[in-house]
């Protein structure tokens, strides 16, 4: 009795291979399998359906992108707070000059307005932090542009005798970094209809 005969009712179909019972394919919809253990799935489940995770890279540059939101957020108040009370100290003060309240007025102006850039930096970095985790591709490149204007700021400060921007100097370049690496770019282009 021959496993290759067309008519025998008892014979193996042709084209296959004996199996000891086991299917030769995967069932659609999940990746072929190899020899032993499963294969990998690709990175944050990749099976149809499979929720996938945030990369590490991410969040950690979403946390860094808190901390810079609140503490850009407390100084800009501090900064708007810090030109009132310098304006304050400027009138109320006796000096030799005629015009002080011009320069109390120029003075409180010009924190007042540096205070809003950088609560408006600060709720942009607290925006992106809240829309990385549902946000798209347009998040990401946001990020980006961030990262490089908080080095650029950094390098400014740094420029000018700021030893302290070395820290933001380099968590900017993190934010770069992090937002760009491939894993970061899938996550952004991933399928939202699940979330």
């Amino acid at each position: 009795m021959s496993f290759g005969e067309p008519n025998n009712p008892y014979g193996q179909p042709q084209g296959q291979q004996p199996g000891y019972g086991y299917p030769q394919q995967a069932p659609q919809g999940v990746p072929q399998q190899g020899y032993g253990y499963p294969a990998a799935p690709p990175y944050g489940g990749g099976y149809p359906g499979a929720a996938m995770q945030m990369p590490g890279g991410v969040k950690a540059a979403r946390v860094m992108l808190w901390i810079f939101g609140v503490l850009q957020i407390l100084m800009g108040i501090l900064m708007a707070l810090a030109g009132g009370w310098f304006a304050d100290q400027l009138s109320s003060s006796s000096s030799e000059f005629d015009n002080t309240d011009g320069a109390a007025a120029a003075v409180t102006g010009i924190f007042v307005v540096i205070g809003i850039f950088v609560l408006a930096f600060g709720v942009w970095a607290i925006m992106m932090a809240v829309k990385s985790a549902t946000g798209g591709n347009g998040v990401r490149i946001s990020a980006i542009v961030y990262g490089s204007l908080s080095t650029l700021g950094s390098l400014v400060n740094l420029v000018g005798g700021n030893v302290f921007a070395l820290v933001s100097l380099a968590l900017g370049i993190l934010i770069i970094v992090f937002y760009a690496k491939s894993d970061a770019a899938a996550w952004f282009k991933r399928n939202r209809q699940q979330y």
